[in-house]
């Protein structure tokens, strides 16, 4: 069909967990790379996951990729007694945990201290095809979690700056704020910005195919509204890296254009069956 990965989320909620499932989905296919989108570091030690990842890509032929965040879901972390720590925690904690995770993937033993993990000598086993690592998926939208994207991952996942529950900023969903992370992953990775693969995901709306689809806009752009008290224009939503509504052959158009236009050359699409036609159009172009 052209899809180029299946991700399974990673929460404590009604879904399945994703390791065994990842593992399940390489053993029904052939091509088909899995991952996570995404694990949440304060959910597993970094050293334990390295073993469970490296197990994936031996085991999937190396056709995994690495997705990683911070952790941002409150509740959860509230039902199991894991304390939610102000962001800049967590993300120094996701920083020392690529660190390990890297370190485990490598040649030989090595050794990690920092505030939240020390590792002593460990030689990771087993070690994962994919050298010298499997590709890392970092993404955010904050300039501190894109700089570390930037310096570390090969996938950087661009998101709008949106928590539930929380006013958050709604135009970071626009093309114009989009194209502003896109500056900052590029001054923070240097030499390597040309090596990095940009990807962005539905948010806000699930992907709707429809011919009508400025009809649909102006009801999204209501409750954005209502929820935020921010008006976000119709033609700013159908611009949105973050908004897929329209025709199959619009939405076709859509992805084109934000890759000519941004560079972005990733999508996360979220549905299979009904969009399988704009996939087989765009696949391998």
């Amino acid at each position: 069909m052209g899809f180029h990965a299946l991700v399974i989320p990673d929460h404590l909620l009604d879904q399945l967990s994703p390791v065994p499932a990842m593992a399940t989905i390489a053993s029904a296919t052939e091509r088909l790379r899995i991952g996570a989108f995404v694990f949440n570091n304060d959910l597993r030690h970094p050293a334990v996951l390295a073993q469970e990842l490296a197990s994936l890509d031996v085991l999937s032929g190396g056709r995994l990729d690495v997705a990683i965040g911070a952790g941002w879901n409150r509740p959860e972390y509230e039902a199991v007694g894991i304390p939610f720590e102000p962001p800049p925690v967590r993300q120094a904690r996701l920083a020392e945990a690529i660190a390990v995770l890297k370190g485990a993937f490598g040649e030989g033993p090595f050794s990690f201290h920092g505030e939240h993990y020390t590792i002593s000598e460990l030689d990771g086993r087993p070690k994962p095809v994919q050298r010298p690592h499997p590709p890392f998926m970092i993404g955010g939208g904050g300039r501190r979690t894109l700089t570390l994207a930037a310096r570390e991952a090969q996938i950087v996942g661009l998101a709008p700056r949106i928590l539930p529950g929380v006013l958050g900023d709604p135009r970071s969903i626009t093309i114009e704020a989009t194209a502003e992370k896109i500056g900052w992953v590029r001054e923070a990775a240097g030499d390597r910005f040309d090596e990095i693969e940009l990807n962005v995901y539905p948010s806000m709306s699930s992907i709707v195919v429809t011919d009508h689809a400025r009809a649909q806009v102006a009801a999204l752009a209501d409750r954005l509204r209502q929820r935020t008290g921010v008006d976000i224009s119709e033609d700013d939503l159908l611009e949105s890296p973050h908004i897929f509504i329209g025709s199959i052959e619009g939405l076709a158009e859509k992805l084109r254009t934000l890759r000519e236009r941004l560079g972005i050359n990733s999508f996360m699409v979220g549905e299979i069956d009904e969009l399988a036609p704009m996939v087989e159009r765009l696949a391998g172009t």
